[in-house]
Formats: structure tokens, C-alpha cells, sequence
């Protein structure tokens, strides 16, 4: 009986010896192999915000590589539909099936809160590239972004308008937590500063009419409209305020960046010329940095412009990228996220930095304008707010 344990025994260390190398193997793979979850509206309402987000991350891999500090970077894109019961979903398969070691999109305010208890749990980095609404970061301590905040914007916009003649204005924003965020600072800004709101509007996020909502601030003759839409729906905005007549009005369009997005803007026409809107990025920004990602990004999409997504997610990769470098490869949670706060770079749209205290976007903010330059329309920069932290904190 002794012989056949001894020859078990024999038989067991056996297995183990040729088991070892290929456990080992796989660990040297998983440790070299660094994993981003890429979580994006693909399709549905808000798929332009997908695919810009995409087109950025990959013109960004193009440009350097799939390595940084001694890691292999793999990009696990993952399409939410811009729905967030799916995107929570998602995340938690990207975390527990995938094993990624940060999380990077985020194309919705709600998405990003539904996640975030999950990075948090997780301990993973979560990058948020498009949600913009204030109170985002402040729902995980593992949340950076790299976007820009609504209040950053709104604010200087309200403050222009007043100190420019505005006297009195209606807001016309969509019904979800980034509009309630642009009609409270644009409002208490505009106000602040010696103008009046006479009223306030808000159409539905999805499948939104915006012409009972323009009819409705036409009757109360407003000198101008303050206007916050999500990024690929100021098109219809700008169509239905031209088919009620009101670019011949007198009213003034004064928005946010979102709705003359430059990823559609040479196709609102004429009727948007002097159309003034505020924002941290414009594609006509002048720079040799913005130049030249202007020149890569339409050179491999087919002569499409980007906007602040595809920006803000080009920046996030950059921000991966620092953070890994600084951590000399290595990719636990705690350590990434505390190699980003304090980090500064120049962007296209401008110097950017990541506020050490709340993890959000310190940038520019400029005034722009609608005008033709070169046969496009442009958002042309006229005025600019240097270095904008979020007012909300």
C-alpha cells in the first residue's frame, strides 16, 4: 500500500512540474496584458457620441502603439446602446469576465452614476470621456474625467451674455441631469451679472420636439435663447429654430458647445452664422497641437470632423498612458488613480489638468462664433476664460 502512495505522490509532483510552466505562463500574459473597457453608445440616439469616443481611441493606438511601460494595451469596446441597465450590465462583465484594469467612455450622465459603485467595488479606474454633469466624481473615488463639466461652461456663458447687452433671456435645455446642471449655472451666471430669466424650458431627452418648446420662448420675446442639447442632437435643434423662422427673429441663439457641435455643424447652414455658443474645444482652435490631430483624425475617418468627444477621449488615452508610465507599469487602481491628480498636458484643445482635489478636467473655456472660413462653418474662438475649474466645488 506505501508503494502506491509513494507512486501517487510521484505521480502528483509530476502533474504539477508540467502544469507549472503553463500557470506561469498565463499569470506573465495577464500581468503584461493591460485591459481598457471601452463602454460607448454604438447605436441608438447617441451612437455620433459612440463613434466619435472610438475613432479618437483608436487614432490614438495608431499614433503610439498598443505598449506602454512594459504592458500590452488591449481596447475591449463594448456597445451600451446609451441604456443604462445594459451599461451597468456590461461593466460588470468587463470587470469580472474580462478582468479589465481600467474602464474608459461613459456617453450618458446616468450610466455613469449606474457604474460607478462598481469601479468603487472593484477598485478600478473609470475614465469618464462624455458625462458631464457636475456631481459625476464625486460618486467614486476611482472617477476621473476628462471632458469638461457643465457648470464649468455655463458659467462663463451666463456671465458673457450679461456683460455683452443680454438683458433677458428664456432656457430652452433637455430634461436630464446635464440640462438641470446648464439651466441653474447659465441662469444664476446671467442673473448674477445684472440679466433677468424670464423662463425656463425643458423638452425630453429622448425622441425630443423642440418646436412647441421654440414656439413657446418666441411668444415670450426673449432677447436670446440659452440653449444646452446632448452632442449630436443640436442639429435638430438648430433645424426646427430655422423652420419656425426664428433665425429672422432677432432672437439670439447664446448655447453650449454641444449644440453646435463641430461633428455637424457645416451642415446647419447659413442660417447659424453668428451663432454664439461657449466651450472648451473648438475644431478651428489654433494650435500646432490641435492641427495636427485635426489633419490625423480626418485622414482616417474619412474627412469627418472630431469634436470635444473624440477629444476628450484621445485625452483619456494620454492620461492611461502618463499614469502608466508613472507607475512604471504598474496598473493596480489606487496607484493609477493617484498618478493622474496633478497631471498637466497640452491637448488640442488647449493646457489641460487634472485638478489633484476633485479629479476633474481643469481647462480653457472660449466664446466662439459661427463664421465660414475656407467655404466650412466653423465655431471661431473670440474670448477666452484661462484655466476653469469645476464652480460647483
Amino acid at each position: 500500500m506505501s508503494g502506491l502512495i509513494r507512486f501517487a505522490a510521484m505521480a502528483g509532483a509530476a502533474v504539477s512540474l508540467l502544469m507549472a510552466p503553463a500557470a506561469s505562463a498565463q499569470d506573465s500574459l495577464k500581468q503584461d496584458t493591460f485591459k481598457i473597457g471601452l463602454l460607448l453608445p454604438m447605436t441608438g440616439p447617441f451612437q455620433s457620441t459612440g463613434w466619435q469616443a472610438n475613432a479618437a481611441v483608436q487614432l490614438f493606438l495608431k499614433q503610439r502603439g498598443s505598449a506602454v511601460a512594459g504592458k500590452k494595451i488591449e481596447v475591449l469596446l463594448k456597445d451600451d446602446g446609451g441604456v443604462t441597465d445594459a451599461a451597468k450590465r456590461i461593466a460588470q462583465e468587463l470587470i469580472v469576465l474580462d478582468k479589465v484594469d481600467i474602464l474608459l467612455g461613459f456617453g450618458l450622465t446616468p450610466i455613469a452614476l449606474a457604474v460607478a459603485p462598481l469601479a468603487t467595488e472593484a477598485k478600478i479606474p473609470m475614465i469618464v470621456t462624455v458625462a458631464s454633469t457636475s456631481v459625476v466624481v464625486d460618486r467614486s473615488p476611482y472617477i476621473v474625467r476628462t471632458i469638461q463639466t457643465i457648470p464649468q461652461i455655463a458659467n462663463v456663458i451666463g456671465g458673457w451674455a450679461a456683460k455683452n447687452g443680454i438683458k433677458n433671456a428664456v432656457s430652452i435645455v433637455s430634461d436630464y441631469a446635464p440640462g438641470l446642471d446648464a439651466e441653474k449655472w447659465i441662469g444664476q451666471s446671467f442673473e448674477q451679472a445684472g440679466g433677468k430669466m424670464i423662463e425656463r424650458l425643458r423638452p425630453p431627452l429622448v425622441n425630443p420636439d423642440f418646436a412647441p418648446f421654440l414656439q413657446r420662448a418666441r411668444d415670450a420675446s426673449p432677447e436670446a435663447i440659452f440653449a444646452f442639447v446632448p452632442a449630436g442632437v443640436g442639429a435638430i435643434f438648430a433645424k426646427q429654430f430655422i423652420e419656425r423662422g426664428m433665425d429672422k427673429s432677432g432672437i439670439k441663439i447664446v448655447a453650449m458647445s454641444d449644440v453646435m457641435d463641430d461633428d455637424v455643424l457645416n451642415g446647419m447652414g447659413d442660417a447659424v452664422l453668428g451663432v454664439i455658443s461657449g466651450g472648451p474645444y473648438a475644431v478651428a482652435h489654433k494650435s500646432p497641437q490641435n492641427k495636427a490631430f485635426v489633419e490625423a483624425f480626418k485622414a482616417a475617418n474619412g474627412n469627418r470632423r472630431p469634436n470635444i468627444v473624440s477629444v476628450a477621449a484621445y485625452d483619456g488615452m494620454e492620461l492611461i498612458w502618463r499614469a502608466l508610465k508613472a507607475t512604471k507599469g504598474a496598473s493596480d487602481g489606487p496607484a493609477l488613480v493617484n498618478a493622474m491628480k496633478g497631471m498637466q498636458w497640452e491637448s488640442p484643445r488647449g493646457p489641460v489638468s487634472i485638478d489633484p482635489a476633485t479629479r476633474d478636467i481643469v481647462q480653457n473655456i472660449y466664446m466662439r462664433k459661427v463664421e465660414r472660413l475656407d467655404g466650412e462653418l466653423h465655431n471661431v474662438e473670440f474670448e477666452t476664460t484661462p484655466a476653469v475649474k469645476d464652480p460647483a466645488r
